[in-house]
């Protein structure tokens, strides 16, 4: 017996949506609503350069998806969410399509962002040390001053500030609480929604199309050795991917959210120090078409053996209950 046919997923827009003719949905067994940042962007220059998650995604079933990411570097922060107003629509509105579920790529950038904020906003690199009285708050970003380093015992963990993460897990945990609170305000209520985590990027300087690098200046200023920028890189990743996990896990509060651990999918790194395409990323923290097809190829297994399950309705949140009651 030969392998199993797969239908790479057909991807439109809210404007594809809007055309006259429009499209029609009726013809896919999945219909799936996409939002996110520049993992999921459609603009022709990303296609051809680093690709992304949406079009390496491939089912055993026709299956479509209307991405809102749009055609920039898609959405800088989670909360921005509140902000896209097709993807609201689509979300909440009453004569939105029957979706069977909703796709996102959330959460980097803002891991990225906290990782960004200095100490002090002079601080550069070579710089002497800012007195402790001036610098950020702690629980404002996510790496420590030279001055406010652990001992060399703590590893890595030495460079990162809890202080900092606990705020910017508390701030995702929010959001996406109220993300499914849209989702069960429409036709999409109760069904599934995907989210990825993310691979672990090289801190290098690879930037591309005017933007970046965007770790390696950060790691930088902050003087951390570079000997140890791959781990400090590794364990904000999986900071990020082990709350993704843990909210998932939480069904009371987070009915409905299947979380894929991206980090675990097998990557060829990028070089230390290169400046352009190295292994499978196209810049420091973009995949390129090969990068993309690993982890879209998992990611759609999960995604389709979760529609496969999703013939009943999914329980209420204890919110819900009170609400409908």
């Amino acid at each position: 017996m030969g392998e199993q046919l797969l239908d790479h997923l057909a991807c439109f827009t809210p404007g594809d949506l809007r055309s006259n003719p429009a499209p029609t949905l009726d013809g896919y067994r999945w219909r799936l609503l996409a939002q996110g940042d520049s993992w999921f962007s459609n603009a022709a220059a990303k296609l051809d350069a680093h690709a992304n998650l949406l079009q390496e995604l491939v089912f055993k079933q026709p299956a479509a998806a209307v991405n809102c990411a749009g055609q920039g570097e898609g959405l800088a922060h989670l909360v921005d969410l509140q902000a896209q107003p097709d993807f609201v629509r689509l979300l909440t509105g009453a004569d939105a399509p029957t979706w069977d579920g909703v796709l996102l790529s959330v959460g980097g950038n803002d891991l990225i962002a906290a990782a960004r904020v200095l100490a002090h906003p002079e601080t550069r690199p070579g710089q002497d040390p800012t007195p402790a009285a001036e610098l950020t708050p702690l629980q404002l970003r996510l790496l420590r001053h030279q001055t406010e380093w652990g001992p060399p015992s703590h590893g890595v963990a030495r460079y990162f500030s809890e202080p900092g993460w606990q705020t910017l897990a508390a701030y995702l945990s929010a959001n996406l609480r109220h993300l499914l609170s849209l989702r069960d305000q429409g036709p999409a209520a109760g069904k599934p929604v995907f989210m990825h985590c993310y691979a672990v990027p090289m801190p290098r300087p690879a930037g591309t199309e005017g933007a970046g690098p965007w770790l390696y200046p950060a790691f930088k200023a902050y003087n951390i050795p570079s000997a140890d920028w791959a781990a400090v890189s590794r364990l904000m990743v999986m900071h990020l991917a082990q709350l993704l996990k843990n909210l998932a896990a939480d069904t009371a509060a987070y009915p409905g959210l299947h979380v894929f651990d991206s980090t675990a999918v097998p990557l060829a790194l990028a070089t230390p120090g290169s400046a352009g395409i190295s292994g499978d990323w196209y810049n420091e923290i973009h995949l390129n078409h090969s990068g993309s097809f690993k982890i879209a190829r998992a990611w759609s297994e999960h995604i389709e053996a979760v529609l496969d399950r999703a013939g009943l309705p999914l329980p209420r949140s204890p919110a819900q209950s009170r609400a409908r009651s």
